[in-house]
């Protein structure tokens, strides 16, 4: 097989980063190599052609995730100039907890942000889009953060107890508890 062009390089490189992406919070950073390649549709030898390392890509593939979320294009977008109330709301849906793969990467990554995955770009990225995420939620005399906090808190133990009735209780809790607040 012959070389790609260099903006097939580029367009290989992009999906790679883009899978990953999904994949890290669905699956968190212990996905191999090759499953992420196989994923995007490439040999697992390829990899080395676009990235040093996982760390590497686990790094992009950080930026990938919060840039989707500012930029409109995740799948449960909504617009981050929204109200707080319309945040909370389809934040805190059933919707958002059930599709690891494209929902808040704040939610998905923490974990392996905390345990080291990825480098200082992957952290620093991480603190930059929750900070941000934070300055949304705020109002009035309310930074934000407790906001995140809940929100975030809340959407994990919703999907660590998907699939029981605790999992919609903890999430109409958090939204009454939010809601409340104002």
């Amino acid at each position: 097989m012959g070389r790609v062009s260099q903006a097939q390089a580029r367009e290989n490189r992009q999906r790679v980063v883009e899978t990953a992406a999904r994949l890290f919070r669905e699956q968190g950073a212990q996905v191999s190599v090759a499953d992420l390649m196989k994923a995007s549709g490439l040999t697992h030898g390829a990899f080395y052609k676009q990235f040093a390392s996982k760390e590497a890509l686990f790094d992009e593939a950080t930026a990938q995730a919060f840039d989707a979320v500012v930029h409109g294009t995740d799948r449960h977008h909504v617009p981050l100039d929204a109200s707080p109330h319309e945040l909370i709301d389809a934040y805190l849906s059933a919707e958002h907890r059930d599709d690891t793969a494209e929902g808040c990467p704040v939610a998905a990554l923490a974990v392996d942000i905390a345990r080291g995955q990825g480098g200082p770009a992957a952290r620093d990225r991480f603190s930059k889009g929750a900070a941000e995420f934070a300055q949304h939620l705020a109002t009035g005399e309310n930074d934000g953060l407790s906001r995140l906090s809940l929100m975030v808190g809340a959407l994990i133990l919703s999907r660590a107890t998907q699939g029981t009735p605790i999992s919609e209780e903890i999430l109409a809790a958090a939204r009454a508890a939010l809601t409340a607040a104002d």
